[in-house]
């Protein structure tokens, strides 16, 4: 097994300063032809306007920082090397929870799926550190502890993204309706669907809150109202936005009074948030079990059983 594991890190190094090796000689082969090429554009009179700012022109390739220059080049280069054998649907499952956990525009799903392949790698190094060279396993054994650990790296990132999207929606969902109860005081005052939005968005604070800002830089973009809410809804793929944005383009569509909409909603998006609390508050009992059973019992059986126990012993002589 240590022979296996020493071959392959070694197939492994070596094919990486091939790589490198391969990278170097393909950017920096024709470095003398390309600083003649500069060299001979610097020595020819420049031909600017008096309107035209000048221009720096770099000399030589020294005048590029090393970061730029190699190291960036470098880490594109390997990640294409190792998206190349990603399937595209992972690609497609990674952009669907991005977008659902707001990081659409933080995070690139290329880090991501470096970041995924990188916590297979290391937890099965953990795995693989884990195993007691002293004891005497078979290979099968130490091959299932190490698949184990690839398992657990490829499923950790994923929980992390569930975790933040259920969050996330949490958090849209306890916010709904005090937005939705300000957005209709502010219609029936006399403001329109957007000034209400902007009056709202501009001092108020949270991801739903971000969604709709979202959903204002859309409508100046040209994007109709109706579109940008319903990719408002796909954003946040939550029942209570679907209902919302599809009952406000209904009454676009009908000429309904925006006002009279939005008060519905807001009765509705509050009964079902108190519907769902009353839910949460149910599930309460079953969770407490295994607190309960695991720490609790435990400490109160010996608080309450062990002075028995040894006042017994005593009594019998032992």
């Amino acid at each position: 097994m240590i022979l296996l594991t020493a071959t392959v890190g070694a197939v492994i190094g070596f094919s990486a300063m091939y790589m490198f090796a391969r990278y170097c000689r393909r950017n920096y082969g024709l470095r003398a032809d390309v600083a003649r090429r500069l060299q001979k554009l610097s020595d020819e009179p420049a031909v600017q306007s008096k309107k035209e700012a000048p221009r720096r022109v770099a000399l030589t390739l020294d005048d590029i920082p090393f970061m730029d220059r190699t190291v960036k080049p470098l880490i594109e280069a390997l990640k294409k090397k190792i998206l190349s054998f990603a399937p595209t649907d992972i690609a497609t499952m990674l952009n669907r929870k991005l977008m659902l956990a707001g990081k659409a525009g933080v995070w690139h799903i290329n880090q991501c799926v470096i970041a995924w392949l990188g916590s297979i790698a290391v937890c099965s190094l953990a795995a693989l550190l884990l195993i007691d060279p002293t004891e005497e396993l078979l290979w099968i054994q130490k091959l299932s502890m190490v698949l184990i650990g690839a398992a657990v790296g490829a499923v950790l990132p994923f929980a992390v993204l569930n975790n933040m999207i259920a969050k996330r929606q949490r958090a849209i969902r306890r916010q709904m309706p005090e937005f939705l109860d300000l957005l209709c005081v502010s219609v029936q005052a006399g403001l329109s669907f957007e000034g209400a939005v902007s009056k709202i968005t501009a001092r108020m604070k949270g991801p739903l809150i971000d969604e709709f800002k979202q959903m204002q830089r859309d409508g100046a973009m040209g994007i109709p109202r109706r579109l940008s809410l319903q990719q408002m809804a796909q954003r946040c793929d939550m029942e209570e936005l679907y209902l919302f944005t599809a009952s406000v383009i209904q009454s676009e569509r009908l000429g309904t009074s925006l006002a009279k909409t939005l008060a519905v909603q807001a009765a509705n998006m509050r009964d079902r948030h108190r519907q769902h609390v009353r839910a949460e508050a149910l599930r309460a009992p079953v969770k407490i079990v295994f607190p309960l059973v695991l720490f609790i019992l435990p400490a109160l059986f010996v608080i309450m059983l062990l002075p028995i126990i040894y006042t017994t012993l005593q009594n019998f002589g032992m």
